[in-house]
């Protein structure tokens, strides 16, 4: 089967963000308006509680369940292209996507190269990311065309196996606020540092912990900028972080 054969036959996909998240947003907002339909006026003892109060609560729930959808749909890949869009390109860089999931970042980067390479890592939690394996990035790389240009590995931001100064361009999206201590995040902090070369430029987004990613990178002399989040394309809203080395 040839290339192009390979890529008709093999669907992109690049999942759904937390998935249980949105499924717990949604199965909570339609609790409630059961409870408000069914049991308007709860009495307890002299107490009546009138519930139609809930339905905003309600409404809040399924709002951010459609605005974390909206950004699995859509949001993501503007976003992901205002991150590329922060390296001034020239087709032979060494790239590396922490947390790549099903790729989405590690191909887009690809897709920029010519005689560079791309690596995705990642320890592929299923709570983060639907169909969340090695296998479907590889399968998003052939559909996408650029399989040559990508390697996947099994690897934790917090112990790379990577040589020092690897790597031209490091990103990482919605990953680092997974290191649940603060000093494992520092740690990720430090390797990222580690493995990018002089003059290299790192990409971190996150809705948490940007301010703590910043002093992390300057206490060990990394240049760093922080840019505002987009409350258009991400939910929740992301900040970008620009690092260098």
């Amino acid at each position: 089967m040839t290339q192009s054969n390979t890529q008709l036959n093999t669907k992109i996909n690049y999942g759904v963000d937390a998935p249980g998240v949105i499924r717990n947003l949604f199965i909570a907002a339609i609790t409630l308006i059961v409870l408000i339909l069914i049991f308007p006026v709860i009495k307890i003892g002299s107490v009546n509680i009138d519930t139609t109060g809930f339905i905003w609560s309600a409404g809040g729930m399924a709002l951010g369940g459609f605005l974390m959808l909206g950004y699995s749909l859509s949001g993501k890949y503007k976003h992901r292209d205002r991150m590329l869009n922060l390296i001034n390109w020239t087709g032979d860089e060494q790239v590396l996507d922490i947390g790549t999931g099903k790729g989405l970042l590690m191909i887009g980067a690809a897709k920029r190269l010519t005689t560079g390479k791309s690596t995705g890592i990642d320890i592929w939690n299923a709570e983060d990311l639907t169909g969340n394996n090695v296998e479907a990035a590889l399968k998003n790389s052939v559909a996408e065309g650029v399989a040559d240009k990508v390697e996947v590995l099994n690897e934790n931001a917090m112990n790379m196996s990577f040589a020092d100064d690897t790597f031209d361009a490091i990103f990482t999206n919605m990953c680092l606020h997974n290191i649940y201590d603060k000093e494992g995040r520092k740690t990720a902090c430090a390797e990222i540092k580690r493995v990018l070369k002089p003059g290299g430029t790192a990409v971190i987004a996150d809705f948490r912990n940007m301010k703590e990613y910043k002093a992390s990178f300057e206490e060990i002399g990394m240049q760093t900028t922080l840019l505002p989040a987009n409350y258009l394309t991400t939910f929740p809203a992301a900040g970008i972080l620009i690092v260098k080395k």
